[in-house]
């Protein structure tokens, strides 16, 4: 199955309104979220997961003109115009209808649009529905989406109310690739709202807080859960981090047009990121902070490489090199191709997508090909480089962001060397990855506590070819509670499993990720100590349990080049 096999069926206008699809043939069913309102049954014409639920998000008017964006899979919409609002008993609303994204990259159908009506909210939330098969006989012309915004915290501007649809929905749409709706009690879930009681507030004394992109990942704690809170936290992160984005100047060190200005970096371009432009827009209609020349801007940042230099393939083991650096690369690339569909956008993603593979299929410091992207320790940590000594390896946690970025950039270009890609790594991880029980004694118990005495722990620095007794001095020295980390680490596991075709291998992630349950517990999501921790763990994980519910191998085909088995 490909990439666009994680395409709903297409859906004539006819039907639409009334039939139901999954992301997948290979996917189960959606379960409600947990903590869900009780809602009164869907009137006639209506389906109970095209829901909307307005919320007051600011003010005291009754009287509130509302803007909402609602994704759509591809090939479900066609024409905007065959989209309508009604009301809690089924009757039409004038609305103002436009579409925002499409599935360039797919069939061309309508990806998102931005709904715009006027609404009386006499209590704090208010009940709509949309509906799609049949013309929409009530216009209204639309407005700017900036009208809807009051005054809010940090002299942000903030939407008067807020619209939330259902997870059922927003998974489905595939608007952050496939999701599956949080089960009631699902630890994952829970992991993330106990997180979530520390991470609610916006982080503006910190500016690291914002490191692994805080927007997008409550966007996707939203997606999978349809909270109002997630998504009012959301809203109000995305307006601050939009705010402090460079518009003037050119898209290369000194100026740095596209950085993130906060904290005096704009051109640490691992502040850089595209993919809250794309949710905001999906999801709210949000407009208003972006337009098509910024998000070249960061784009082109990305491409030039800010204060790390210009980046390109790995072509020599004295080579500066991280994770972190290559993986959001390539994810902030992806969404700037989904925004704009152009074409050197394009080019920038499988340029990164070559990079990757050549760095893991053929590492030019001549160890071979482990699955890992093997680099300098001494260099990834910016010391200068001392191949005598030097740890050749890789870090587990970070190379998650690689993960990301080529998950993402198979969604969208079905390149057939991105399985061999994970499911290489996926090897390496189960092999190399993580600290085998009989090492953790004192002193070298690095586990926080919270995780139990059977929790697992992940290298902090790990290698298929340096001495354990290296590994031992790299954990000693940064490697503490690396266990921290465990969550992100349900990605690449997950991933690997959904690609990997081999039964035992299979079996032997799905095994690792069953133990990860222990690293949900309440007081591992309590520690508040590193506010950036709820984005690391959580921004490009929740896929995770998306991924993990099919059957093994059901991804794309791997390519025929065998990958050695570590």
């Amino acid at each position: 199955m490909g990439a666009m096999a994680l395409s709903v069926a297409m859906l004539s206008n006819s039907d639409a309104s009334t039939r139901h699809h999954s992301p997948t043939a290979a996917g189960t069913p959606a379960n409600s979220h947990a903590g869900a309102a009780h809602h009164d049954p869907a009137p006639p014409g209506a389906q109970p997961d095209q829901r909307i639920v307005l919320h007051r998000n600011a003010g005291s008017d009754k009287a509130v003109l509302v803007s909402v964006g609602i994704p759509f899979a591809p090939g479900v919409l066609d024409d905007p115009r065959m989209l309508r609002i009604l009301d809690a008993h089924g009757a039409e609303v004038p609305a103002a209808v436009q579409t925002t994204l499409k599935w360039h990259f797919k069939d061309g159908s309508v990806r998102a649009v931005r709904v715009q009506f006027d609404a009386q909210l006499d209590t704090d939330e208010s009940t709509f529905y949309f509906a799609f098969g049949k013309p929409r006989t009530l216009d209204l012309a639309p407005w700017p989406y900036a009208k809807g915004l009051v005054a809010g915290d940090q002299g942000l501007l903030v939407p008067t109310v807020v619209a939330t649809l259902t997870p059922e929905w927003l998974c489905q749409s595939l608007i952050a690739g496939p999701q599956q709706p949080a089960a009631p009690n699902e630890p994952y879930a829970n992991y993330v709202s106990t997180q979530f009681d520390w991470a609610r507030d916006l982080p503006v004394k910190d500016s690291t807080a914002w490191l692994f992109d805080r927007p997008t990942t409550l966007y996707k704690a939203y997606i999978r859960t349809g909270r109002f809170d997630y998504l009012q936290a959301a809203i109000l992160s995305y307006h601050f981090y939009m705010k402090y984005i460079r518009r003037d100047g050119l898209p290369m060190s000194p100026s740095c047009a596209g950085g993130w200005s906060y904290g005096g970096k704009p051109c640490d371009v691992k502040y850089v990121y595209i993919e809250p432009i794309l949710l905001a827009l999906a999801l709210t209609g949000d407009d208003s902070a972006h337009d098509a020349r910024m998000v070249d801007d960061m784009a082109t940042l990305w491409a030039n490489g800010g204060w790390s230099g210009e980046p390109g393939p790995y072509t020599g083991a004295g080579q500066y090199f991280t994770e972190r650096l290559a993986g959001l690369g390539l994810l902030e690339t992806v969404s700037a191709y989904e925004l704009t569909g152009e074409a050197h956008d394009l080019t920038r993603v499988r340029e990164r997508i070559d990079w990757l593979y050549a760095h893991q299929q053929n590492n030019p410091d001549g160890l071979g090909n482990d699955g890992s992207w093997r680099n300098s320790w001494n260099l990834h940590e910016n010391d200068s480089w001392k191949p005598e000594t030097d740890v050749r390896g890789t870090s587990p946690w970070m190379t998650e962001n690689i993960i990301d970025g080529l998950w993402h950039a198979w969604l969208v270009t079905g390149d057939k060397r991105i399985p061999e890609m994970i499911t290489g790594f996926g090897r390496y991880l189960e092999h190399y990855g993580w600290i085998s029980p009989d090492l953790i004694v004192k002193p070298h118990d690095w586990r926080d506590p919270c995780t139990g005495p059977d929790g697992l722990i992940g290298w902090y620095w790990s290698s298929a070819h340096a001495t354990t007794k290296a590994l031992e001095a790299i954990q000693d020295s940064e490697g503490w509670y690396s266990d921290s980390h465990n969550v992100e680490l349900a990605l690449p596991i997950a991933a690997a499993y959904y690609f990997e075709r081999d039964p035992k291998q299979s079996a032997a992630l799905k095994h690792r990720f069953d133990e990860l349950v222990s690293s949900y517990d309440s007081a591992c999501a309590a520690n508040s100590k590193t506010l950036r921790r709820f984005n690391w763990n959580n921004r490009g994980t929740g896929v995770a349990q998306w991924l993990i519910r099919q059957p093994a191998g059901s991804g794309e085909p791997q390519s025929s080049t065998k990958h050695e088995t570590p």
